[in-house]
């Protein structure tokens, strides 16, 4: 059974990397004479990032360039503010950084940033990572060049047009009739790291078939009444996490195939919360939309036992 509603399944706010103040003036992208004229003002600033990473000033502001300091690379428009500056991204070497500074990436550094910084550096990072990765033409392998500010590429062989890619991610939260939540702990996690259930949504599939068949295939759980409570980019490379409830009826035992999960259990908030303060478990980040729908469903903030781990895109 798929429920558009369902009790206790509001929606998500204050997502650190669903933020942004700057219009995308989109209407600009094919305006070449306005774009030149803005990468020459002064008052412009780039956004430089390199494998994700972008230098930060503090513990929370990004540092900018101007055009004429920011390094060669793919252009790409991010937008202009309310005061009518515009900012770029440049996928680039970064510079070393400055006294204060370090460089960061967005998965460490996204849910410290101010909304304006928050939403161009999930943009850029988004843009920078498939610029870096799709190159050439799928249909005949020719170099593509950047089209509209940086948000397509064309083929100047055969005149196709390509678009950024994104990959649509159910990530959700199962209750039981007792409304404890089920974690879970990946194979390659460290041992104390636990998080809710998620998985790609297939070709043909609804994002709600996509939950249904997750939980099934990862824990053997059936699952009713699912419900949408809001979304994230997730650009490390390039996902959209979609993010779920649903509840799981009575008399289901757990099963794993210790392949892609170690171990899944059900938590009562009780227990979650003496487990983290013993610091027993670790749950994902804040920047995660994960760390949000946990929190959601125990009805506030939870102890944070979370240790940054090397992570590949």
């Amino acid at each position: 059974m798929i429920s558009p509603e369902r009790s206790g399944c509001a929606s998500l706010g204050g997502l650190a990397l669903a933020r942004g103040t700057v219009d995308r003036v989109t209407r600009r992208r094919t305006d070449q004479e306005w774009i030149d004229a803005a990468w020459k003002d002064p008052r412009t600033r780039v956004l430089v990032v390199s494998d994700g990473h972008a230098l930060i000033r503090g513990d929370d502001e990004l540092v900018f360039v101007a055009p004429d300091a920011a390094p060669a690379g793919t252009r790409f428009l991010l937008g202009e503010d309310a005061d009518g500056v515009v900012y770029f991204g440049v996928s680039g070497p970064l510079d070393p950084a400055p006294g204060d500074g370090r460089t960061s990436s967005l998965r460490e550094v996204g849910a410290l940033l101010s909304d304006r910084d928050a939403g161009l550096l999930t943009h850029a990072v988004a843009l920078a990572n498939w610029h870096d990765t799709h190159v050439c033409c799928p249909l005949d392998g020719t170099p593509t060049v950047p089209d509209a500010a940086g948000h397509s590429t064309r083929c100047p062989k055969d005149g196709s047009e390509h678009f950024p890619r994104t990959d649509p991610a159910v990530i959700m939260l199962v209750t039981d009739p007792e409304d404890r939540c089920l974690l879970a702990r990946n194979v390659a996690w460290p041992g104390r790291r636990v998080s809710i259930l998620a998985g790609f949504v297939e070709p043909g599939e609804s994002a709600e078939q996509a939950v249904i068949r997750e939980v099934a295939e990862e824990t053997g759980i059936t699952v009713t009444n699912v419900c949408y409570v809001g979304s994230q980019p997730w650009p490390m490379p390039r996902s959209l996490m979609l993010g779920f409830r649903a509840d799981a009826p009575a008399g289901q035992a757990i099963t794993v195939d210790h392949e892609e999960l170690a171990e899944a259990r059900w938590w009562s908030r009780a227990d979650l919360l003496a487990a983290l303060e013993a610091r027993e478990l670790a749950l994902p980040p804040p920047v995660s939309i994960a760390r949000h729908i946990i929190e959601a469903w125990y009805g506030g903030p939870l102890p944070s036992t979370w240790t940054p781990v090397p992570v590949k895109s």
